[in-house]
């Protein structure tokens, strides 16, 4: 059974791993270098988090949402929020905590490397570019999801390519970028 450990942040009553590495599983790494990523509270998912503008009324989604801080908070500020991880376990866990700060999201497990028919107002991401197979679908696939993005960086080598070849992003806090496609 997964130890949990419950700490608040901005508010909201967050539930995590207490040891995420003890998540890691070499056959699911030999599958799809798939690694338990979701389980960390990552500093620029707060950061975004931290960054989020005025969302009521919005249809957001967050791709690779890990624990889903940046959703969690988009729903209590009014947004109708889609939160989308490849791992189950981060969307099981995402909806326990939804639930327990009596929030309403749609959590999915989902690849964002593969094509969407959904549209929506704006697209969050945290700390997905951590390996150079991210950068081009996440370029494809942002401008087809929304007009707008914020992506929250963490210092990865693959971040400056990314916003090189998004060009037009401003950044709008420390460790977060907009990036306006209309």
């Amino acid at each position: 059974m997964l130890e949990l450990r419950e700490e608040t942040v901005l508010g909201l009553r967050l539930r995590r791993p207490a040891a995420p590495d003890e998540l890691i599983d070499e056959e699911a790494f030999a599958d799809d270098e798939f690694l338990p990523y979701w389980a960390e509270l990552w500093p620029a998912a707060v950061a975004l988090a931290e960054a989020l503008p005025d969302v009521a009324g919005l249809r957001v989604c967050e791709l690779g949402c890990g624990l889903g801080l940046p959703s969690l908070l988009a729903a209590a500020r009014g947004a109708d929020v889609t939160a989308t991880d490849w791992a189950t376990e981060a969307i099981d866990l995402l909806r326990e905590n939804a639930a327990r700060n009596d929030l309403v999201l749609r959590a999915e497990v989902r690849d964002w490397r593969e094509p969407w028919a959904e549209r929506f107002d704006l697209v969050l991401a945290a700390d997905v570019l951590y390996e150079r197979r991210n950068v081009e679908p996440l370029i494809e696939l942002l401008p087809s999801l929304a007009p707008a993005a914020l992506v929250g960086l963490a210092g990865r080598p693959y971040e400056a390519e990314f916003l090189r070849r998004v060009q037009r992003h401003e950044q709008v806090a420390s460790r977060v970028a907009r990036i306006d496609f209309g």
